[in-house]
């Protein structure tokens, strides 16, 4: 009985097909092995600034150029306008398109969209062409593209000053919060749905637009001095955390700590001011970019010149500063990162392990930094409580800076930038400088 039954049991293991054999699913992990290095651009000045992942596992740029030439197609004048490159999934460039008039216009931040298509915020000088409306010196611009980058319609928001939009985010209403620079004294305190005290300088200026680009409310936030705001994030209650600098110690700021501070505000989703908080050391602190994290929190970096207060060390010049905040904004913790000369970071977003890419530059040529010239794009990998697991520097003899990064789905990384290299790691510049991407796995 023993001997059939051992023979029925090979039977049925030697018919097994290998679908019936469990596996162990292969787990991908980004070890930071630099793949592919490209530059993109004409003759002139060419720019990205902020890359999407897209639904097709592909990639979007935004950034500006200044060229007709070599990569730039259709367009004829050599002033700055809109510049947006679509990529698949293996890097093929599948569409490029340029928005703009005849002045100085320049995409900073771009985001996809529930149809498929894509925002462009940044802001425009021109008055002709692709821009409709402009009411003096620079307004934020926002434009919706398609898919395939066909325009739909665009925006332009501003008075008679400097008025540029720098982030913006879908709000859950399908509609858009815009964040940018709104030059209060020009504008003589018009700009709030509200009537408020009239600040100074520069202040906060959130923009709220419905999902065809409607105005619902517009409000600004800050003091007497310079308040520019570099990130914006919704929140699960439906407000939203702005991450600026400030150098104001006045009207919406209440505990300025020394020169320009990160300074986070939250407002309600009617534009409310709900808290503000200031965090940085007695020198120059400047916030860039904010995320959420996997426990309720968030994360804002940017780099600080501080080495007291709520900066626990500096290694030299300017380190990459990143804290962690809860959803009152209180202080989790405080990180510095760099070693003695300017380091700093530009954009921070999540990856699928709860870690974070944050992207920026490097000067620095010690404490295991190897710079190759005045300026080394900067890629950092760190897991949930910064604590860095890779770090990489992509340059040449000249200046190179990464703007943003971002994980796509099978957890290569992509980081944009510019470059005026053409040695080293950079084998191309085509003019002054070029658009860089580099590709990461």
């Amino acid at each position: 009985m023993k001997n059939i039954c051992y023979l029925i049991l090979l039977f049925f293991l030697y018919n097994c097909s290998k679908e019936d054999i469990p596996t162990t699913p292969t787990v991908i992990k980004n070890t930071g092995e630099i793949n592919n290095v490209q530059t993109f651009g004409g003759s002139k000045n060419d720019v990205l600034n902020s890359i999407v992942k897209t639904i097709d596992g592909g990639y979007a740029v935004l950034g500006y150029t200044q060229s007709n030439d070599f990569d730039i197609q259709n367009k004829t004048n050599e002033s700055f306008d809109f510049w947006v490159m679509k990529f698949s999934a293996d890097d093929e460039l599948l569409w490029n398109k340029t928005f703009g008039g005849s002045d100085d216009d320049r995409g900073i931040d771009i985001i996809a969209t529930n149809d498929g298509g894509f925002a462009l915020l940044g802001y425009a000088n021109s008055f002709d062409l692709d821009v409709t409306q402009n009411a003096g010196s620079q307004d934020f611009w926002i434009l919706k593209i398609s898919v395939n980058g066909d325009l739909i319609w665009q925006k332009s928001f501003g008075y008679s000053g400097s008025d540029k939009g720098f982030s913006l985010t879908n709000t859950k209403d399908n509609g858009y919060l815009l964040t940018g620079v709104l030059d209060v004294s020009a504008s003589g305190g018009e700009g709030n749905s509200k009537s408020a005290q009239r600040h100074a300088g520069g202040d906060v200026w959130a923009i709220k637009l419905s999902s065809n680009g409607n105005l619902e409310w517009s409000k600004y936030f800050g003091g007497s001095f310079t308040d520019s705001p570099f990130g914006v994030i919704e929140t699960p209650d439906n407000s939203f955390i702005i991450a600026a600098s400030s150098d104001s110690e006045d009207f919406n700021i209440s505990n300025n700590k020394g020169t320009y501070d990160f300074w986070i505000l939250k407002i309600s989703n009617n534009g409310d001011l709900i808290w503000e908080k200031s965090f940085g050391g007695s020198e120059i602190d400047e916030p860039r970019a904010i995320t959420n994290t996997n426990d309720g929190n968030f994360i804002v970096v940017g780099d600080t010149r501080s080495s007291d207060t709520d900066v626990s060390k500096n290694q030299g010049a300017a380190d990459l500063w990143m804290i962690k905040i809860d959803s009152q904004g209180t202080l989790i913790w405080e990180k510095t990162i760099g070693a003695t000369s300017f380091d700093v970071a530009r954009s921070i977003s999540n990856t699928q392990d709860n870690g974070f890419v944050i992207s920026g530059s490097s000067r620095s040529s010690d404490a295991g930094f190897t710079n190759q010239g005045q300026n080394d794009a900067w890629v950092l990998k760190v897991d949930s409580e910064g604590e860095i697991e890779w770090q990489k520097l992509v340059g040449g003899s000249e200046i190179d800076f990464l703007y943003d990064a971002v994980e796509l789905n099978n957890k290569t990384i992509i980081a944009v930038g510019e470059s005026g290299s053409s040695n080293a790691d950079i084998t191309e510049n085509k003019g002054f400088s070029d658009a860089l991407i580099i590709k990461i796995k």
